[in-house]
């Protein structure tokens, strides 16, 4: 049998920190080396060649990191070089107990340590494909919270000058209203500047969604996401984020298994006869949880049962078992919502409630479990 080396990664922009270790179950882990290099993926192909050189020995390495900056770019190198190498979730992996000091050795050193006894969950490594529309969506993503940000200042900069619109907010009277106030000149320069702002963010996340829909429509992606799309709160953007964030559907082995790996599923702190439930994880894929937060809140307005003309245009042309298994699943949620309000739920609780069960019934319709309701 041959000797498994581990070689523990910490990771930066500007330097690579690796450790390699041999795991030893009757006493201390072997520590070969702890060095910091250049961030070059050759200094650690040649860190791999010194180590075997030093060695003398047939052995297999495998190499790990944690999730963050470098993204799956050093994964990809390596793989081409033949080494084994995984990426390590953060939220998942083992740290020591009252852990007072932090280096980078250190890092690199308990990085290794997860690989050779099983701390840790891998990251799911994503098609080049997958990868490339996840960009472009988190990008899209990105201009959305700036316009929300300009929005906020907006309505702070009238607010400042004592001008407070009434009505709906974002609508063509309130536009024509903000470049209608009587303000100074150096002031409607400054709502000028922050209005053309808005307008140019207006304008690319339009031309943004309108690509996200061609991409939608691609062979790979259209028929699962015609499905989806089923779902109240769910359209293309949610659905194509839900299918390259996720990848594979039947690495879960059921729906709530899918829910926790979003950080929807609630945690615990037990101990004895003491049970106290805590708030949901959130230890998961923080983008995908958010969107699924927003369709959830989506869900939660209007009448049990009913069917809008824009849901029944998206599920027009999916399998009658398909339209079946989400319409049963948006009567439940809504009635879910309103059963917990009625219970005195405070609203945001609810709505999380409605978006773990919500993920649930999304690995059921990508896993084709869809007879169970």
């Amino acid at each position: 049998m041959k000797r498994i080396l581990r070689i523990g990664m910490d990771v930066h922009s500007t330097n690579y920190t690796l450790c390699a270790i041999e795991p030893r179950f009757d006493g201390d882990d072997i520590i070969y080396a702890n060095v910091k290099v250049t961030p070059d993926p050759g200094n650690v192909m040649q860190f791999i060649e010194n180590l075997k050189a030093k060695i003398k020995d047939d052995c297999d390495i495998l190499c790990g990191y944690e999730a963050g900056c470098l993204g799956f770019s050093l994964y990809h190198e390596l793989v081409k070089k033949g080494i084994r190498c995984v990426i390590l979730a953060p939220t998942t992996m083992m740290t020591p107990q009252g852990k007072r000091i932090k280096t980078d050795k250190r890092d690199a050193l308990m990085i290794a340590q997860c690989l050779a006894y099983g701390g840790y969950h891998a990251v799911h490594i994503p098609t080049d494909q997958d990868d490339d529309v996840k960009v472009y969506l988190r990008m899209r993503d990105d201009h959305k919270c700036n316009l929300k940000r300009t929005k906020q200042q907006i309505c702070a900069f009238c607010l400042s000058q004592g001008f407070h619109y009434e009505k709906g907010k974002w609508t063509q009277a309130h536009l024509k209203w903000l470049k209608t106030i009587e303000l100074g000149a150096m002031d409607r320069e400054t709502l000028n500047e922050y209005l053309i702002t808005y307008e140019y963010l207006t304008n690319r996340i339009e031309t943004f969604d309108r690509r996200i829909e061609e991409l939608g429509s691609g062979t790979e992606y259209v028929e699962k996401v015609k499905k989806l799309v089923c779902f109240l709160g769910v359209k293309t953007h949610t659905a194509l984020s839900c299918l390259v964030e996720t990848g594979d559907f039947q690495r879960f082995a059921k729906g709530n298994i899918y829910a926790a790996y979003l950080g929807l599923a609630p945690g615990e702190d037990s101990s004895s006869d003491s049970i106290n439930r805590l708030p949901i994880t959130k230890a998961g894929n923080s983008h995908l949880r958010r969107l699924l937060v927003e369709a959830s809140r989506g869900i939660c307005k209007g009448v049990v049962g009913h069917k809008s003309k824009d849901l029944k245009a998206r599920q027009n042309g999916n399998p009658p078992e398909v339209v079946a298994y989400a319409d049963k699943a948006n009567e439940r949620l809504r009635r879910k919502y309103y059963k917990m309000m009625r219970h005195g739920k405070k609203k945001n609780v609810a709505v999380t409630a409605v978006a773990r069960e919500l993920a649930c019934f999304i690995w059921g319709m990508m896993t084709d479990n869809i007879s169970i309701v």
